[in-house]
């Protein structure tokens, strides 16, 4: 039978490893969340080789360090199977493209992309794949203050052997809440502590994460939308004054979008429309 132990390794692992945020002005309404504390001196003794420098974002070495540790058992001395390890493994990357999709910055950031895309009516340019390979390596953008605060109160501390592994698995968790609150807004993650029918706690980090995370994708798709509309509205203007162009010369045969989309194509290359978009999206996290 796996343990808790083994399945908080998986949560820790898949935390830490898929997901890697600039900072934005806050808004309005916006609770203010508390700094996590920093991590403790290495002690006397302590391999220079295993420590990390501050501010450093985890490396495969480590998150495999971790895996070893939590799925050792602790009565003998052999660690457990290689076959049983992989299985672990395995199934925390099944896991991997959900948490990845639900807690991170990727869902406000493909969304964005793909209203982008389709304001510009270029079909299927950029292609889907690409679309997704830069949401992907924008959200390990956005995402590095948070996962660089994990690896420092949770990854590096438990390597060290400071903290056990339940402590490390729930600095790694409330790293990864401390985000999306801040990314919610008060009425839905209200909504949703009313649905759930508790009582209201005394601060948002002592709400659990199984209201958390819809309250954030809830969060998420509105600003996407808002982005997304905000962003339609000047390429619909050259439609729009494109067609009335044609409607008056009588080229009423002529498809307008035949015309506006080179035009909408040249203007987002001037104003260099992928460097301000990626600016924006970053920004826009707190």
């Amino acid at each position: 039978m796996i343990d808790k132990r083994v399945l908080l390794t998986i949560f820790v692992l898949l935390a830490a490893s898929g997901i890697a945020l600039a900072a934005q002005t806050q808004t309005n309404g916006v609770p203010q969340m508390p700094q996590m504390p920093q991590m403790p001196a290495m002690p006397n003794g302590l391999n220079p080789a295993t420590a990390t420098p501050p501010g450093s974002v985890p490396s495969i070495g480590d998150l495999m360090t971790i895996v070893d540790k939590a799925t050792a058992d602790q009565g003998k001395t052999k660690d457990w199977s290689t076959p049983l390890k992989l299985v672990i493994i395995f199934t925390g990357l099944a896991l991997l493209p959900s948490l990845l999709v639900m807690m991170t910055s990727f869902t406000r950031i493909v969304i964005v992309l793909s209203f982008v895309r389709r304001a510009l009516t270029t079909q299927t340019i950029p292609p889907n794949i690409a679309i997704m390979g830069l949401a992907l390596f924008l959200t390990l953008f956005t995402m590095t203050p948070t996962l660089e605060q994990i690896n420092a109160n949770a990854i590096q501390p438990y390597i060290a052997e400071q903290i056990n592994f339940q402590t490390a698995a729930q600095k790694g968790s409330n790293s990864i809440k401390e985000f999306m609150l801040r990314q919610c807004r008060p009425a839905d993650l209200s909504l949703f502590v009313q649905m759930a029918k508790i009582e209201r706690p005394n601060s948002p980090m002592d709400i659990g994460l199984h209201i958390v995370i819809p309250a954030f994708v809830i969060s998420e798709f509105r600003t996407a939308f808002e982005m997304g509309c905000l962003l339609f509205i000047p390429f619909l203007l050259i439609d729009l004054v494109i067609a009335s162009v044609l409607l008056s010369a009588g080229m009423m045969m002529l498809p307008p979008m035949m015309i506006s989309l080179p035009l909408k194509l040249i203007l987002f290359i001037l104003v260099d429309g992928w460097g301000l978009l990626a600016k924006s999206l970053s920004l826009s996290f707190r």
